[in-house]
């Protein structure tokens, strides 16, 4: 594997290292001749280490790489490439799009997908912890109960190996042109995602995810961009036609017009007698500089994250203040609420004056969590809550507020499937006049069916004195715990 590194910490570091070794010897030998010399280096070293450790803490690589159907084979790849990249200082590694496998038919791709429990996963949470290094894996093929079709998912796990993002692909590559006999049809077997997803807080900013073909949509970086992004990134496969037009092109527009950096991890060369894609993996500064770019075949390259000089683009060039919101559509920003590994048993979460115990809960995303309820007004009145603690809706910021209400959403669909209804009602008592018992935002999530109340509107009465009063009627832990383990196993299948 060939590192090709745009990045000035490894010679400068290696400068630093190799001048102070020569004015030790030098100082050895002439003291006093030396001594001035000797303060005025130690200052400049001083301050060049500091700018080094500082670069250091906002290097990422980049990772270009030719996958097959051997999944053992891609693996090894890139768990060399992981490797590397941690020795060099990168706090976070892109792996391109398909870095799993790419196979010889939609067939065997099925045959070798896994989902995110499955031991490819789980394999790239220990390298995330081993190597102390944050990776994205680019894309990966997530097998999904939707008649036979998978997700192509962009996840990215933290040092610790959690899950802290997830993406699900939602602009699908299919190009038919007969006269040429070209046929990709990724609808044939992949399932499109729905929305946006959350921006991931990583050690190097802010990081938005897209997905290869993702990158022709500027709706789609725009609303990245609006969320708050500091860097997008594209992990591709781009084939080798569209790729000599359009792939820098594309890269360089999406970072100038979002004033974010890009990123863009690539499959490169041929992997099958079928396919064959581009390479060219590169990262692009917030002026539409290609400061980082992979050299042929597999290798790595590093760039250094500049927050401070992004902001500075941002200042000198307003374009986000200018933009005339009254004469045009600006693109919806819309997050998902994102599933994510369930708490241990004995984990506590803050609700308001009380706590939950981490078995209550059943489903739980980036900023909030749902659990089964102590007292339920009807059977299966569930609550959803923000990890965050707050007392009203005004205390919580936008993408908390998002993820509540897409998380409530989720949660519904899934109590109505489950318990066989059409209706709920769904309900917020945001302040102590409106009912909130518990100083702590959380929704009400009621399966509703036929005739349950003899007036409709008893159940806002009902709900408002439900855990009330000095004789309440509390459910049995054991009661609890079987229904949270029941909506756990339920919600894990819909996923």
């Amino acid at each position: 594997m060939h590192l090709f590194c745009r990045c000035i910490f490894p010679k400068q570091l290696s400068l630093v290292t190799n001048q102070t070794s020569a004015l030790l010897i030098f100082s050895a030998r002439n003291n006093s001749a030396t001594s001035a010399l000797s303060v005025s280096f130690q200052r400049t070293y001083s301050t060049t280490v500091k700018m080094i450790d500082s670069m250091k803490q906002s290097l990422v690589a980049i990772a270009q790489m030719t996958a097959t159907s051997d999944k053992a084979e891609n693996f090894a790849i890139t768990k060399k490439q992981i490797q590397e990249a941690s020795t060099l200082g990168a706090k976070v590694i892109f792996l391109p799009e398909a870095c799993d496998y790419i196979a010889e038919s939609h067939a065997q791709s099925l045959e070798l997908a896994e989902n995110i429990d499955g031991p490819l996963i789980k394999s790239y949470c220990e390298l995330a912890v081993q190597n102390h290094i944050w990776i994205s894996i680019g894309g990966f093929h997530n097998r999904c109960s939707l008649g036979g079709k998978m997700y192509n998912t962009h996840l990215v796990i933290d040092s610790d190996g959690k899950i802290a993002g997830r993406y699900d692909k939602t602009h699908l590559f299919d190009v038919e042109i007969p006269e040429k006999k070209i046929k990709l049809k990724e609808s044939d077997y992949i399932e499109k995602g729905g929305s946006v997803a959350l921006l991931v807080e990583s050690p190097v900013g802010k990081i938005g995810l897209g997905i290869c073909y993702d990158v022709r949509f500027p709706e789609f970086s725009l609303s990245l961009a609006h969320m708050g992004a500091d860097i997008i990134t594209y992990p591709s496969a781009f084939t080798v036609a569209t790729g000599l037009a359009h792939w820098e092109t594309l890269l360089r527009a999406r970072a100038i017009e979002t004033q974010c950096y890009v990123v863009a991890a690539a499959q490169t060369g041929i992997h099958n007698s079928k396919r064959s894609s581009y390479g060219h993996a590169m990262v692009i500064d917030p002026w539409g500089t290609v400061i980082a770019q992979c050299r042929e075949g597999t290798s790595l390259a590093l760039a250094m994250i500049d927050l401070e000089y992004l902001n500075k683009v941002r200042r000198e060039m307003p374009v986000f203040t200018h933009r005339r919101h009254e004469i045009y559509h600006q693109p919806t920003c819309v997050s998902p609420s994102l599933p994510l590994s369930l708490p241990e048993e004995d984990a506590v979460f803050v609700f308001g004056q009380v706590t939950v115990r981490g078995w209550a809960v059943f489903y739980q995303s980036r900023h909030s969590v749902a659990f089964v309820n102590r007292k339920c007004v009807v059977p299966g009145h569930v609550l959803v809550i923000p990890l965050k603690p707050s007392k009203r809706i005004p205390d919580m910021k936008a993408d908390e507020l998002a993820d509540l209400f897409l998380t409530s959403q989720r949660v519904q669909r899934g109590m109505e499937l489950f318990h066989g209804v059409s209706s709920s009602n769904v309900d917020i008592q945001d302040g102590p006049d409106a009912g909130q018992s518990i100083q702590h935002v959380h929704v009400h999530i009621l399966p509703r069916r036929p005739n349950d109340f003899k007036e409709n509107d008893q159940v806002y009465v009902e709900l408002k004195n439900h855990d009330k009063g000095p004789k309440i009627d509390w459910r049995e832990e054991d009661d609890m715990r079987k229904e949270a383990a029941e909506l756990r196993n339920f919600f894990k299948a819909l996923m």
